[in-house]
Protein backbone atom coordinates (compact mmCIF):
# COMPACT_ATOMS: atom_id res chain seq x y z
CA UNK A 1 0.00 0.00 0.00
CA UNK A 2 1.38 3.65 -0.51
CA UNK A 3 -0.01 6.55 1.44
CA UNK A 4 -0.16 10.08 0.49
CA UNK A 5 0.49 12.36 3.60
CA UNK A 6 -0.27 15.50 2.31
CA UNK A 7 -3.16 15.88 4.38
CA UNK A 8 -0.95 15.63 7.59
CA UNK A 9 1.73 17.80 6.09
CA UNK A 10 -0.70 20.45 4.85
CA UNK A 11 -2.04 20.71 8.18
CA UNK A 12 1.49 20.79 10.57
CA UNK A 13 2.45 24.20 8.29
CA UNK A 14 -1.19 25.04 8.09
CA UNK A 15 -1.62 25.48 4.18
CA UNK A 16 -4.56 25.04 2.70
CA UNK A 17 -5.07 23.37 -0.21
CA UNK A 18 -5.86 26.40 -2.17
CA UNK A 19 -2.43 27.68 -1.28
CA UNK A 20 -0.79 24.93 -2.60
CA UNK A 21 -2.35 24.74 -5.83
CA UNK A 22 -1.44 28.38 -6.38
CA UNK A 23 1.82 27.88 -4.94
CA UNK A 24 2.60 25.12 -7.43
CA UNK A 25 0.07 25.70 -10.00
CA UNK A 26 -0.88 21.44 -9.77
CA UNK A 27 -4.93 21.88 -10.79
CA UNK A 28 -7.62 22.13 -7.48
CA UNK A 29 -8.81 18.96 -8.38
CA UNK A 30 -5.42 17.05 -8.34
CA UNK A 31 -4.15 18.50 -5.00
CA UNK A 32 -7.73 17.65 -3.55
CA UNK A 33 -7.37 13.96 -4.67
CA UNK A 34 -3.83 13.48 -3.25
CA UNK A 35 -5.06 15.33 -0.28
CA UNK A 36 -7.86 12.54 -0.16
CA UNK A 37 -5.84 9.61 -1.29
CA UNK A 38 -8.07 8.77 -3.85
CA UNK A 39 -5.43 9.20 -6.75
CA UNK A 40 -4.65 7.00 -8.95
CA UNK A 41 -1.12 8.42 -10.23
CA UNK A 42 1.05 11.35 -9.47
CA UNK A 43 3.07 13.03 -11.74
CA UNK A 44 7.07 13.30 -10.44
CA UNK A 45 6.98 16.90 -11.84
CA UNK A 46 3.92 17.26 -9.03
CA UNK A 47 6.08 15.48 -6.46
CA UNK A 48 9.47 18.11 -7.03
CA UNK A 49 6.59 21.06 -7.01
CA UNK A 50 4.91 19.23 -3.61
CA UNK A 51 8.08 18.81 -1.97
CA UNK A 52 10.17 22.19 -3.00
CA UNK A 53 6.62 24.27 -1.28
CA UNK A 54 6.33 22.19 1.26
CA UNK A 55 10.42 22.15 2.12
CA UNK A 56 10.17 18.48 2.38
CA UNK A 57 11.89 14.90 1.11
CA UNK A 58 10.35 12.54 -1.04
CA UNK A 59 9.22 9.69 2.11
CA UNK A 60 7.87 12.29 4.09
CA UNK A 61 5.50 12.75 1.15
CA UNK A 62 4.72 9.03 0.03
CA UNK A 63 5.31 5.99 2.17
CA UNK A 64 5.20 2.40 0.97
CA UNK A 65 3.74 0.22 3.69
CA UNK A 66 4.30 -3.37 2.74
CA UNK A 67 1.19 -5.71 3.07
CA UNK A 68 1.58 -9.50 3.86
CA UNK A 69 0.71 -10.23 0.17
CA UNK A 70 2.99 -12.17 -2.13
CA UNK A 71 2.08 -11.01 -5.80
CA UNK A 72 4.48 -13.80 -7.08
CA UNK A 73 3.53 -17.11 -8.26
Amino acid sequence: MVKIHLSCLLGERRITQAELSRMTGIRPATIHELYNETAQRIKFDHIELICRCLNCQIHELIEYIPQNVCCFK
